[in-house]
C-alpha cells in the first residue's frame, strides 16, 4: 500500500517521505524517538492538509500508532506566514510546532513581489537581517502563533561557522551565533537550529539564559504584539541600498554554489558562512529583479544586463585566478556561470535557480 501511495503522489520529497518510513520508521521508534519530520517551503494550509493524509495512510499502512509521525513545518514562505493557525490545524495531531525558514522568507517575499515596483525592492541581501522591521514582525508573528496554541516556536538556523574553534575569525562567529540565539530566546523561541555541531554549546548557553531549567517557554506570558499584514508586507522597512559591492557579491556566491551543486554538494562554505539554495535563490532573484527595476547602485551606475554581464566575466576571471588553474579545470565554473546567466538575463523569471541546472546533470 505504502509504495503505491508513493507511486500515486509522484512527488521527490513525498517519495523520499515513503522510502524513510518503510525503511527506518520503525528503528527510530524502538530507539524511544520516532519519525520526526520537517515540512519545507510550505505555502499555506492545504498543502499542511494533504500532508496530514498522508501521515494518517502511511501509519495505517505501517501499522504504527496514530500520532508518532510528528512534523516541524517551516514557514519559509510569505504566504504562509499568513496561514501559521490554519497549518498548525492541519497539522495537528502530528505536529511538532512551527520553524522559521529566515533565507528562504527572504526569497520568497522578493519572488512574489518581484514585478510590484521599487516599493519592494530589497537593499543589498547582507543589509536584510532578522533585525529589520518585517523580518521581526514574522519572527514575533510565529512565535505568538505557536505559543497560543500550545505548540513549539523554534527559530531560524544561523549561518555562521566556526573555521577552527581556537581562532580568532571563530570567535567573532561565535559570538555573532550567541547574540543571534539571545535574541530569538528572548523573543520567546523554544529552541533554534544550528549549522555545526561546534556552536551547540554557544546556542545552548543562550536559551539557558533566558530559559534557566524549564525546557520551553510555553508557558511564558505571550508578547501581546498586534502585528498587521501591512507589517509583514512593509519591504521598505529594509532600510539600505544596492551597491556594486552587493552586486559582486551575489554573483560570486551564486557561480560557487552552483559549482558545487553541479558536483553533487547542497551547500558552499565562505567567510565562514554555510551559503546553501535558499542564500543562492536571494541573491540570482536579487540580479534579476535588480535589472528588471533599472535599480541604481549607491556609486552611481543603474544595473543593466550588460552590468551584469561584465561582473559575470569579471567574477568568473577572479575565481580562476583565485583557484588556480589546475583547480578551476577540476571544477564547473564556467558551467555554473552560463547558468545563473541564462537565469538572470532572460525576461521570465525562474521559479527555481535548480530547474535549469538539472539539465547540466544529464549532459
Amino acid at each position: 500500500m505504502l509504495q503505491e501511495r508513493c507511486v500515486a503522489i509522484q512527488d521527490r520529497g513525498a517519495n523520499a517521505f515513503c522510502l524513510y518510513m518503510m525503511t527506518s520508521a520503525q528503528l527510530a521508534i524502538e530507539s524511544g524517538q520516532g519519525p520526526y519530520l520537517v515540512l519545507p517551503k510550505i505555502e499555506g494550509h492545504f498543502e499542511a492538509r494533504v500532508w496530514n493524509d498522508i501521515f494518517i495512510g502511511t501509519q495505517a499502512d505501517l501499522g504504527i500508532p496514530f500520532g508518532t509521525i510528528r512534523a516541524t513545518a517551516l514557514i519559509e514562505t510569505i504566504t504562509a506566514a499568513f496561514e501559521m493557525d490554519e497549518i498548525l490545524y492541519e497539522l495537528r495531531d502530528h505536529s511538532a510546532g512551527l520553524s522559521a525558514g529566515r533565507c528562504d522568507y527572504i526569497f520568497s517575499a522578493i519572488k512574489r513581489f518581484r514585478l510590484l515596483g521599487e516599493q519592494y525592492l530589497l537593499p543589498d541581501r547582507a543589509q536584510v537581517t532578522t533585525t529589520v522591521p518585517f523580518m521581526r514582525t514574522y519572527s514575533q508573528l510565529l512565535v505568538q502563533t505557536c505559543h497560543l496554541r500550545g505548540a513549539h516556536a523554534i527559530g531560524g538556523m544561523s549561518a555562521s561557522l566556526p573555521s577552527g574553534i581556537d581562532s580568532i575569525a571563530s570567535m567573532g562567529v561565535l559570538q555573532s551565533v550567541q547574540q543571534d540565539a539571545l535574541r530569538e530566546a528572548y523573543d520567546g523561541f523554544d529552541g533554534s537550529w544550528v549549522t555545526h555541531m561546534d556552536i551547540v554549546p554557544t546556542v545552548r548557553e543562550a536559551f539557558d539564559t533566558r530559559l534557566g531549567s524549564s525546557p520551553h517557554q510555553l508557558d511564558a506570558p505571550l508578547p501581546g504584539i498586534q502585528p498587521q499584514a501591512a507589517d509583514l508586507l512593509d519591504l521598505t522597512s529594509a532600510t539600505g541600498a544596492v551597491t556594486l559591492d552587493g552586486l559582486r557579491s551575489n554573483v560570486r556566491l551564486t557561480i560557487h554554489y552552483l559549482e558545487a551543486w553541479l558536483r553533487g554538494s547542497g551547500a558552499v562554505v565562505m567567510d565562514n558562512q554555510a551559503q546553501d539554495t535558499a542564500t543562492a535563490e536571494i541573491s540570482r532573484t536579487q540580479l534579476w529583479q535588480w535589472i528588471g527595476t533599472s535599480a541604481r547602485c549607491a556609486e552611481g551606475p543603474v544595473v543593466t544586463r550588460d552590468l551584469v554581464l561584465e561582473v559575470l566575466n569579471s567574477e568568473l576571471q577572479e575565481i580562476r585566478t583565485q583557484e588556480g588553474e589546475v583547480s578551476y579545470s577540476q571544477g564547473r565554473y564556467a558551467e555554473a556561470t552560463d547558468i545563473l546567466g541564462e537565469i538572470v538575463l532572460r525576461p521570465e523569471f525562474v521559479e527555481f535557480l535548480t530547474i535549469p541546472a538539472y539539465a547540466r546533470l544529464s549532459e
